[in-house]
């Protein structure tokens, strides 16, 4: 059995669906008088600088993810289950038919908007803790206005709430392998907050008539599938409810061990995702997933910590970084350098490996006598 699975927010970049506007001239059409202005433009060049802008990239995503879908059909059969990403549950619901193109994205052009105008809230992503540990360390601080935004893998979490309860959330969360990165939003996404933001588009999901999945939809609301019934209420609590996609792929996986999954769209985000969820599930890593937005397809399962959705660009500039600064140090300190620790007295130490990667992102050096880590932002050569 295979899902399709379409990634949200977050999987954005200028060039994605190069090989697919010029193919699909009619729809590329139809989403400019839409939108009101180039599809084909923001994608491939974003001139004004726009694609990373809610009220933007939500449309832009969709599009793609649409195309994309669009052309997998050309050479494969309709899948047995979908699923997506925040954003990307609108394709999933596309590709089962409960509406069309153009409805679909007329409904992202308002969900975009609508988030897009969420001010005075802030976002963090939680890498290596789990949902228990996150949510009893709120409330023993007392940060009870802060919500689980995005429950991606077993060990990554995304948590959402006002400014300063985000910001007050960090020194809780950077003990041993924890990680803690605040994301660049403007807004309180996928948190209580947003709720004013979801009664407006419930009000605007109303003119529209949405038919009955034709293929199951695995919602991020109940990480279970859609039925007619829950269409309305589902899809317009989205925009406040926790995005459920580690239970999603859980849910997926108990129906079939050995299901197939294929992540249509730009990236592959949640490729990497599914993959960590099976690792960390004690479900077999094979994976014959992989990215089909028309210029390539891939097979070969990826071991990297993957982060979708408002936080993989984010993370992956951060990762960018910590290869640079693993690469200039090895090129210039070799094994037994002296260093000294820049926070605490530890007198003269002396390298012992090659500075690597921990945890994805931070960039260490393992020191003799100390035996353990240090971050190379946390050392001087003697």
């Amino acid at each position: 059995m295979r899902t399709i699975v379409f990634p949200g927010q977050g999987s954005q970049a200028k060039g994605m669906g190069k090989s697919l506007f010029d193919d699909y001239p009619e729809l590329v059409e139809k989403a400019d008088a839409i939108l009101g202005y180039s599809i084909k433009e923001l994608c491939l060049n974003d001139p004004n600088n726009e694609l990373n802008n809610t009220e933007f990239t939500q449309p832009a995503l969709y599009v793609v993810n649409a195309l994309s879908y669009y052309r997998m059909l050309e050479d494969n059969e309709k899948p047995d289950f979908l699923a997506g990403h925040s954003l990307g549950e609108f394709n999933a619901l596309l590709a089962a038919e409960c509406f069309d193109f153009e409805a679909g994205l007329k409904l992202v052009k308002k969900r975009g908007t609508l988030m897009s105008k969420a001010q005075d809230g802030a976002m963090a992503a939680i890498l290596n803790s789990s949902k228990n540990d996150i949510e009893r360390i709120l409330k023993e601080n007392g940060l009870n206005n802060v919500d689980l935004a995005n429950y991606n893998t077993p060990s990554q979490i995304v948590i959402s709430g006002p400014i300063d309860d985000i910001a007050a959330a960090q020194t809780l969360f950077q003990s041993g392998n924890v990680l803690y990165y605040p994301l660049n939003t403007s807004g309180a996404f996928h948190s209580r907050f947003m709720r004013p933001s979801e009664d407006k588009f419930k009000v605007y999901l109303k003119r529209f008539k949405l038919l009955a999945p034709q293929i199951p939809v695995i919602s991020n609301v109940t990480a279970r599938p859609y039925t007619e019934e829950s269409l309305l209420l589902n899809l317009s609590s989205q925009i406040s409810s926790t995005v459920k996609w580690c239970d999603s792929i859980q849910y997926l996986l108990s129906e079939n061990p050995g299901m197939e999954f294929l992540e249509v769209g730009h990236g592959d985000a949640l490729t990497k995702l599914i993959e960590t969820i099976k690792r960390q599930s004690g479900e077999p890593s094979e994976s014959h997933t992989g990215e089909l937005a028309g210029e390539t397809f891939s097979t070969k399962a990826d071991t990297k910590q993957p982060v979708p959705d408002l936080l993989v660009n984010q993370l992956s500039d951060v990762e960018a970084l910590t290869d640079q600064k693993i690469d200039e140090w090895n090129a210039k300190y070799p094994i037994g350098t002296k260093i000294m620790s820049n926070t605490l007295d530890y007198g003269e130490l002396e390298t012992r490996t090659e500075a690597i990667k921990l945890f994805a992102h931070r960039a260490a050096i393992y020191v003799k006598g100390y035996n353990g880590y240090f971050d190379l932002d946390e050392v001087s050569v003697v």
